[in-house]
């Protein structure tokens, strides 16, 4: 697999965890220009996949073809939390599509921000397949079948168009054959797949520099995705996580999945970035962000201290006394 240290948490001044996983930095020819552990280390995208599952949706207008506002057409995009405002949008949204949740292939889940969950427990309020944080995403592909005349009951099944524009869409940013794309079925029910870190990171950097894709229709759709993604980076997580976070820059197009994998595109450098925390982290994710973007020599602090703020290095216990620290230590290899 070809993993390597990246953050130690140390407690007491004792190493008590060590975060292993892999990290790539590509230039716009598809090269790595850094890396630390393997950078053809094969990982599900997980919902980093999400910019590239919307291109369809994107590149037919769906937004304008229903009168979405560009905070709900964002939820294309978004592993929102569950925080009021993603509900309302996500309720607005499915109104103009003419859909009920009920369609979702997603399962009934409560919020995943603790606030927002804590809410509806109070409430007494039962799950939801909308406060699954991947109902913004399903809704899009619904309503491209919708709108294409495609069965809007199987979207998720792998020969549905809509999944069979999806994968091509990936092995077109990834520039790799669809046939040599592993798939598997993602904890929302659609079908995911499974890339080299280079190659995720070269989707990323064509996110962020469209100019980079040649066909005029995707590269449309991908400014307009990453756009939407900018604009609005609450709805792609929520006030508190690095997704949104991330987004706040307008340089970056940035989004994680499951199990540890993250993927960023630089706009000004011209970079394109993906990693994966092989034991499936997530809090890690900001100190390991952050010590790429300063490795780097990225010049916006004010986003690197953001990240700070997020997951600081200092570790507290429940009482707020601190007890630790963590460290990224990888090294960049030759």
């Amino acid at each position: 697999m070809g993993f390597t240290a990246l953050v130690e948490e140390y407690r007491g001044g004792v190493l008590e965890n060590v975060h292993y996983g892999a990290i790539c930095v590509v230039d716009e020819k598809g090269s790595a220009v850094h890396k630390a552990g393997n950078p053809e280390h094969i990982t599900f995208l997980r919902s980093a996949a999400k910019p590239f599952q919307a291109i369809p949706a994107m590149k037919r207008r769906i937004p304008d073809v229903y009168g979405l506002t560009g905070q709900e057409a964002a939820l294309f995009a978004a592993s929102h939390r569950g925080e009021a405002f993603h509900i309302e949008a996500l309720e607005s949204m499915y109104r103009k599509i003419g859909i009920s949740e009920d369609i979702l292939r997603c399962g009934a889940s409560y919020p995943l921000n603790e606030d927002a969950r804590a809410e509806r427990y109070r409430a007494h309020e039962p799950k939801r397949r909308i406060f699954h944080n991947c109902s913004g995403k399903h809704a899009g592909l619904i309503a491209l079948s919708k709108h294409m005349g495609w069965d809007m009951r199987t979207y998720y099944e792998p020969d549905h168009p809509v999944q069979r524009e999806i994968l091509e869409t990936v092995a077109y940013f990834a520039e790799v054959p669809k046939e040599k794309i592993p798939r598997g079925i993602d904890g929302c029910g659609l079908p995911i797949f499974a890339l080299p870190l280079r190659k995720i990171a070269l989707s990323y950097l064509k996110l962020a520099c469209p100019d980079l894709i040649g066909d005029a229709d995707t590269r449309d759709a991908a400014a307009a995705i990453a756009k939407l993604m900018n604009e609005y980076p609450d709805m792609i997580a929520d006030t508190k996580f690095v997704c949104s976070g991330l987004l706040r820059d307008a340089n970056l197009v940035a989004k994680g999945g499951a199990k540890g994998v993250y993927a960023i595109g630089l706009r000004k450098e011209r970079l394109g970035v993906a990693l994966k925390v092989s034991d499936g982290a997530e809090h890690v994710w900001p100190c390991i962000i952050a010590s790429i973007l300063e490795r780097i020599g990225y010049g916006n602090r004010e986003t690197i201290e953001r990240l700070y703020a997020l997951a600081p290095n200092t570790i507290v216990n429940d009482a707020g006394t601190e007890v630790g620290m963590r460290r990224a230590v990888f090294e960049w290899q030759a």
